[in-house]
């Protein structure tokens, strides 16, 4: 049963508008560059614009799937741009980025579904920008293992695959995709390069319980996946699935507390989090964990 759709006042945030934040739309519209921030009605904008961090979205707008929660335009997408991985790289220069994180529609209609174009963009952004540390956010490949090896072969910082919603739950909102094979390649990422850092996602308020939530972050730690969101789902429109649920500030702390007790090595758990939310500190804290002690 759908609840109400009045936002309860912990998810209110003020309308984007800063200096930074009108710079950086400039930097993009300038570039042709398309955002997930925008096109996911994101609710952090303002916050991760006006601090100079966004998501880049890479090969288009259109989505060749169609999920139930997901406010992205699908259909038939457009030619693959040869130049996006070059703007790519020169926004994040002009941006000053020191941590830049790259995603995608999904693109089933390309035999590697995109992979190469990520890879294109990581060895693009690590010519024009060095320093910065690069995480990619990918589809699923719809399971293919050479595409999924291309993307690791170009050794991204962060290694991003959303789980986003319970077993339950999940063929219902995600029904071009499939839980297993989501937890297959986070497991599979990690078996090709064992340092890599790999981390998942999820929203809460589709219909899962309690219950089904932690199930699913041990499955995540099962596959030894680092880093976790959890966020509150939030309806785009009317033709997304509906809202079943509010989760309230000290629930979401109560399911960080069950994550960091599970061996995460990092979770960022709260009503506005989404993919990407202070993905920076996340990968920082994972590569701290990570780093052998030394014996004084």
């Amino acid at each position: 049963m759908a609840v109400q759709r009045r936002l309860p006042q912990w998810l209110k945030v003020q309308m984007p508008g800063g200096p930074n934040y009108l710079q950086l739309r400039d930097v993009l519209k300038e570039g042709g560059l398309n955002t997930v921030c925008e096109e996911a009605h994101c609710p952090n904008i303002g916050e991760c614009w006006e601090s100079g961090t966004a998501t880049f979205m890479i090969l288009g707008d259109v989505c060749t799937r169609a999920c139930a929660y997901c406010a992205v335009a699908s259909g038939v997408p457009g030619a693959l741009d040869p130049l996006e991985p070059s703007r790519v790289a020169e926004a994040i220069q002009r941006m000053e980025l020191s941590y830049a994180v790259i995603t995608s529609v999904d693109r089933d209609d390309l035999p590697d579904g995109g992979a190469s174009v990520f890879a294109e963009c990581i060895a693009s952004v690590r010519e024009r920008v060095p320093a910065c540390k690069i995480e990619v956010l990918i589809p699923d490949f719809a399971g293919d293992a050479d595409s999924l090896a291309v993307v690791m072969d170009a050794r991204p910082d962060t290694l991003n695959h959303n789980i986003e919603t319970v077993r339950r739950v999940f063929s219902r909102v995600r029904p071009k995709g499939d839980y297993d094979l989501s937890l297959e390649l986070l497991a599979r990422a990690k078996s090709l390069d064992p340092s890599a850092v790999t981390k998942s996602g999820m929203m809460v308020g589709l219909g899962e319980t309690w219950d089904e939530i932690v199930e699913t972050m041990a499955d995540l730690r099962a596959v030894d996946c680092d880093l976790l969101t959890i966020g509150q789902y939030l309806r785009p429109s009317k033709k997304q699935t509906p809202l079943a649920k509010w989760y309230t500030p000290g629930e979401f702390d109560d399911l960080r507390r069950e994550g960091e007790a599970m061996g995460f090595k990092d979770i960022a758990s709260g009503p506005l989090v989404r993919s990407s939310y202070h993905a920076g500190q996340q990968h920082a804290s994972a590569t701290t964990a990570m780093r052998p002690k030394i014996d004084a």
